[in-house]
């Protein structure tokens, strides 16, 4: 909400003719009002990312647990290879002390192919994390630039009204406000990807 005031009591009236000198009343009423609407606007897009980075991290880290289980199955069981080589080269001590023809013992394979809801699971799993670590990233990106449209400006308040009129147009320039009323669409596709891979997987 813009603050409310007086600025004919609060700023002194100016000179004739000097109604737009870098020091006078319409730069520091502009500043006044742009910095409680500036003020307002960060607040509920900070709070709006800190609820995002709480969420994203929680999310990732219990992901990051489930796929971790997962990801083991993409890859060759090297225990049980090394009990079917032990196996196997059993087999052909015996032949040998047997003198049975050792063309009679099966090879272990090693051919490995991954299972298709595996790769599903895993697929989905990978992506919903990909997506929740992306979003996280930007949050964290966009505090900072909050942060830094808001920090301190020196100068004469026409310099400082032309500063934050130059950082304001910055952000509608790169669209920070829709991007990170974007994020929680992110988040959400990052939940059902993992909820569809949670089903496959059960």
């Amino acid at each position: 909400m813009v603050a409310n005031y007086d600025y004919t009591v609060k700023y002194p009236e100016d000179e004739r003719y000097h109604e737009l000198d870098p020091e006078a009343r319409v730069w520091r009423v502009y500043g006044d009002e742009a910095s409680a609407f500036d003020n307002d606007m960060v607040g509920e897009l900070g709070d709006s990312l800190d609820i995002l980075l709480v969420f994203a991290g929680l999310f990732s880290a219990v992901l990051t647990t489930f796929v971790a289980q997962t990801s083991q199955s993409l890859s060759q069981d090297y225990t049980q290879l090394s009990a079917s080589y032990l196996s196997e080269l059993t087999m052909l001590v015996r032949a040998n002390g047997n003198n049975t023809a050792i063309l009679n013992i099966p090879l272990t394979s090693t051919a490995f192919s991954p299972g298709i809801l595996d790769l599903w699971v895993n697929g989905l799993w990978f992506t919903s994390l990909v997506i929740s670590l992306s979003v996280a990233l930007f949050a964290v990106l966009a505090k900072q630039w909050l942060r830094q449209y808001l920090s301190f400006t020196t100068g004469t308040p026409h310099e400082q009204a032309y500063i934050r009129q130059f950082r304001f147009d910055g952000l509608e320039k790169w669209r920070v406000q829709p991007l990170i009323g974007i994020l929680p669409t992110f988040l959400h596709l990052a939940l059902i990807l993992f909820l569809a891979g949670l089903t496959i997987f059960l």
